[in-house]
């Protein structure tokens, strides 16, 4: 018997401009909440300063009750992997956190995270983030590259497992995604090799590419607000996550001011504004 997968939605290119308009109103909240990330804030105050930027360019956010969430943005500190719901919780110097946050524009939506070190950043921590932020850039090269999204998940892992030093995890049990008129829409983006190659990729594929890394062990827990996953073993966690669009001419990074041509041209791809 076959089995159907679920349909890839193909975007025409107005539709990625106007993705890429979501993504660039995305990008100037996850600037002032970054910034807004010091010792002494509450992670409500990041909320609010993504929130308010979100509102001031008329763009509304497609975390705020998504299935119930209360918050415009996810908030994950230290063990927490992802989906932290911002609260009266003290940021404290040394701190680890990922801000992962979505905008919409016209009904076409944007998603991106940044993880950032509050203060004074412990060395493993820092080389946690860089590990994972320069895992998203080789993945998100593959996609220029590559002729499958498995491609994606296995650059990912390549990167990961040739870093020098103390070995880290990437989770298995959250992944990417495909982004269009909804935040979350098939096919789903793994972050690790494995031997099946999923879809094709072809102009009007728009991806959300989200590595998670962890210091410690792979398993995770969901806390009792049913939305903050832990790392079982307490250790810190990493998120970084952009937004891309594949045209006939190439792939741009819809999340990034300058389609990501500073971390890509590097790495031998040079990103095409949408036509």
């Amino acid at each position: 018997m076959g089995f159907r997968q679920p349909r890839i939605e193909l975007k025409n290119n107005a539709q990625m401009r106007t993705m890429h308009e979501a993504g660039l109103v995305l990008s100037r909240a996850l600037d002032a909440a970054v910034a807004a990330a010091v010792p002494g804030v509450t992670t409500k105050h990041l909320d609010d300063v993504f929130a308010a930027v979100l509102n001031e360019a008329g763009a509304k956010s497609n975390f705020l009750g998504y299935h119930g969430f209360p918050a415009t943005v996810c908030t994950s500190v230290n063990e927490e992997v992802v989906h932290g719901i911002p609260g009266s919780r003290v940021l404290q110097d040394g701190d680890i956190i990922s801000i992962d946050g979505g905008a919409i524009v016209d009904g076409w939506h944007s998603d991106s995270a940044r993880t950032v070190i509050v203060g004074t950043a412990d060395p493993e921590d820092q080389r946690l983030s860089d590990v994972t932020r320069a895992a998203m850039w080789r993945g998100i090269a593959a996609l220029a590259t590559g002729t499958h999204v498995g491609d994606i998940g296995a650059a990912i892992d390549d990167y990961v497992s040739s870093v020098p030093g103390k070995p880290l995890g990437i989770l298995e049990d959250y992944v990417g995604h495909g982004i269009g008129s909804e935040m979350h829409m098939a096919p789903d983006v793994l972050n690790y090799r494995t031997t099946h190659r999923g879809p094709r990729i072809k102009p009007g594929l728009c991806l959300a590419i989200e590595p998670m890394l962890v210091r410690g062990g792979i398993e995770t827990a969901v806390l009792e607000d049913d939305w903050t996953v832990v790392t079982t073993d307490g250790k810190r966690s990493c998120q970084w996550e952009h937004s891309v669009a594949v045209h006939e001419k190439g792939i741009w990074v819809l999340s990034a001011p300058d389609g990501g041509a500073e971390d890509l041209v590097p790495l031998g791809v040079t990103p095409v504004p949408i036509p």
